[in-house]
């Protein structure tokens, strides 16, 4: 399906550059004109048409998964599988290369159970071997979790070594591919995933407002009475909806009816490969362009995902990231602030209602801005250019 040259000329909205929420089509807003009861035999067929499209996307896994929506954003769903599948007195490796692994760490201690923290910084991934090697020295560890794309980075992680060395130590993967599933391929079966999460904004381009856990139904049934959470408890959650079609708990109902319009869209697209291919087109342009801006990349081309991309901030004293955002925004660009401890850095989502077409006028705007600011070079500071040096070595 081609993909609009803006979000529609009726509504005049800049796009957004970000990682979730994003831009969407002017089908998915239409959907939520609508209201929908949630007790309602309409609205229950709806969740149901839902959670089977989207086992359909793991393809042949589906019959061992079910996949069960909870409300609200990416991190509920996130506590709530670690707060279902992990038992009270397991210990889960958390890898970690950015906000989001720490964000699970965090929420393991809020939690009380135990974690291994695996901390790699901002610039490289976690690799097989170091998974192996703590798996190995632990025995306690009964659980990993790798997150599938680091959005505070834009690195994208190798899930399936990770996925084979967990395999290999006899532990339970557990994976938060909130910004990847959709647009990457993610097959639970060969990766021998436990359960994984992602959400309703993200590449398949509805709006926020819940996300989903799908997991392996013996582990669903297996996490009874295992949730520290009435509302986060997965298996809960899963009983009422096999029971009466239901959400336990009052269902964005708005944002469901737009989901199912951006699921039609995405099949429309051609699936997860085109959908992918879209998407790294979109990368790929933007990152040649800010390059030859004089812009770099934090991370190096093979950790690069099509979902988002930091850029180190210029050294040139006339820069301020506060104000070439503004620049952006007035262009019809709303970018992403970083979010790195060590360098100033910005990023730019590649995901969403946008094609290569889009990203070539953003590098546009990113030149005029430039130019606005009186800034002669976008190169980062040499310390930052050889801390990624030193941290990649």
């Amino acid at each position: 399906m081609p993909v609009p040259p803006l979000p529609d000329p009726r509504l005049g909205e800049p796009y957004l550059l970000t990682p979730g929420p994003l831009t969407t089509s002017y089908a998915v807003k239409q959907e939520m004109l609508k209201d929908w009861g949630s007790w309602d035999d309409d609205f229950r067929t709806m969740t149901k048409t839902m959670r089977s499209r989207l086992l359909a996307l793991i393809g042949d896994g589906a019959p061992d998964y079910d996949c069960v929506p909870i409300q609200g954003s990416g991190s509920y769903c996130v506590e709530a599988m670690l707060g279902s599948f992990v038992p009270r007195d397991g210990k889960v490796l958390i890898l970690s290369n950015g906000a989001y692994g720490l964000r699970a760490a965090q929420t393991l201690d809020y939690l009380g159970r135990s974690c291994h923290l695996l901390d790699k910084g901002d610039y490289l991934p976690p690799r097989g071997d170091e998974v192996a090697a703590v798996l190995a020295d632990d025995p306690a560890i009964t659980h990993v979790l790798a997150i599938h794309c680091e959005t505070s980075s834009g690195i994208l992680n190798p899930v399936e070594e990770i996925a084979q060395a967990t395999q290999a130590a006899g532990r339970k993967l557990l994976i938060d591919s909130m910004s990847a599933f959709g647009a990457l391929p993610l097959d639970p079966v060969k990766l021998n995933c436990a359960a994984f999460v992602s959400s309703a904004n993200k590449c398949i381009e509805g709006v926020p407002g819940f996300g989903f856990v799908i997991a392996r139904k013996d582990e669903i049934m297996a996490s009874k009475g295992n949730s520290h959470s009435l509302s986060l408890d997965v298996h809960a959650q899963w009983a009422t909806m096999e029971k009466t079609g239901q959400w336990r708990f009052t269902p964005p109902t708005h944002v469901v009816a737009a989901f199912l319009k951006a699921l039609d869209l995405h099949e429309a697209e051609g699936g997860v490969p085109a959908r992918g291919a879209r998407y790294t087109r979109n990368r790929d342009v933007i990152v040649q362009g800010m390059r030859d801006l004089g812009f770099e990349t934090l991370l190096a081309d093979r950790w690069l995902s099509p979902i988002i991309v930091t850029f180190f901030c210029p050294a040139d004293p006339n820069f301020s990231f506060q104000a070439f955002y503004e620049a952006m925004k007035k262009r019809g660009f709303i970018i992403y602030p970083g979010k790195l401890t060590v360098v100033d850095s910005f990023r730019i989502g590649v995901i969403g209602q946008m094609d290569e077409h889009v990203m070539r006028r953003v590098v546009d705007a990113a030149r005029d801005a430039l130019k606005d600011m009186k800034v002669s070079s976008a190169a980062p500071p040499a310390a930052a250019l050889e801390e990624r040096k030193k941290l990649a070595a």
